[in-house]
């Protein structure tokens, strides 16, 4: 009894600290149409004018890349047109687009 009550705290932490992002990968693919203009249709960036790859990224770590830049807390480069650029998103949106970011390989 006492290793089925550590086991189920222990999955309950583990589950407490995972990413609660659930977007909607296919309305984020039709939103990602903008971002297309950069980093490409398939998410492969451009090296040679510094716009980044976005494959292989986790859906978590995207979502908070987009807030990050629309509030302005992150800075860079390209920070500026970001923030334009996430500017009329929503949360949903944000949310599907990380979805969908984290589905190009």
């Amino acid at each position: 009894m006492k290793k089925v009550l550590l086991t189920a705290t222990a999955l309950t932490l583990v589950a407490s600290f995972a990413p609660a992002i659930a977007g909607d990968a296919a309305a984020g693919k039709a939103k990602f149409a903008i971002c297309a203009g950069c980093h490409g249709p398939a998410g492969t960036g451009n090296a040679a004018l510094n716009y980044p790859k976005l494959t292989g990224l986790e859906e978590a770590y995207v979502a908070q890349q987009l807030r990050d830049f629309k509030s302005g807390k992150r800075t860079g480069p390209q920070a500026a047109t970001m923030k334009a650029m996430t500017a009329p998103l929503s949360e949903a949106d944000m949310d599907n687009l990380a979805a969908y970011v984290a589905t190009l390989q």
